[in-house]
């Protein structure tokens, strides 16, 4: 088995400049991120995708690998995820002549996660791809819920409840379980990524990573908060 691990990380961030280079404990936050995968056993290679010259320094220094610098058309704020997945696992096949039953794709944006959960994720993939799943992404139960206390309005401005199940719901332990989407850890099929466009097309699984795990750092106070997080995880408070 031969497991790939990317970490897209673009130089340039509109929530937070400077982000994945910005220190977190005394390294920059890309590192963590890193360091979780190069500790993860199923991971045999890990690449780091970037435009930026500085955190392709940091990457090599922290034992991740550049085999190529993202082009500039797959650096900007609206591309998405599937694109520089498509261009990373080619690049990665050209360069190294490798090919892959696993593509692991990590946010350096959410350092909270463990190891255990890297290869939970990839071990929940490989067992059940046998009845046709693609692709398993971190989730967490979400804390509001469109079929109990999310509401939007109808056409004449009156709030009506998001979502119907039948009679009105007035437990939410009655509603149906529902995600929010962690920007985390993704595993996939190296054929999903050629063949589809979105990470939903085809038959995707959630791996619950908890919500005190969940958090991604998109602003100043995300990063604050993540760090008050980190230093308790670390023992430091």
């Amino acid at each position: 088995m031969t497991v790939l691990c990317v970490i897209s990380a673009r130089g340039g961030s509109e929530g937070l400049p400077g982000k994945n280079v910005k220190q977190l404990l005394g390294s920059p936050l890309i590192k963590w991120t890193i360091d979780a995968a190069l500790a993860t056993p199923e991971i045999d290679r890990v690449v780091v995708s970037t435009d930026s010259k500085e955190i392709q320094s940091i990457a090599i220094n922290s034992g991740a690998e550049v085999p190529f610098t993202r082009p500039e058309e797959l650096s900007g704020p609206k591309v998405g995820k599937f694109d520089v997945w498509k261009h990373a696992l080619q690049a990665c096949e050209d360069f190294y002549n490798e090919r892959y039953e696993v593509f692991v794709d990590l946010d350096c944006t959410n350092p909270l996660r463990d190891v255990s959960d890297i290869s939970n994720v990839i071990k929940q993939l490989l067992r059940s791809k046998e009845k046709g799943v693609d692709a398993v992404f971190s989730v967490c139960e979400a804390r509001k819920n469109p079929y109990f206390n999310m509401l939007e309005e109808d056409e004449d401005g009156a709030l009506r409840m998001s979502k119907s199940s039948g009679p009105i719901i007035i437990r939410r332990q009655d509603a149906p379980k529902v995600f929010d989407h962690v920007a985390s850890i993704y595993a996939l099929l190296p054929s999903k990524i050629y063949q589809r466009d979105h990470l939903l097309s085809g038959h995707a699984e959630g791996y619950d990573i908890g919500f005190e795990k969940s958090l991604d750092i998109d602003s100043e106070f995300d990063f604050e908060l993540v760090e008050y997080l980190m230093k308790k995880k670390q023992g430091l408070l």
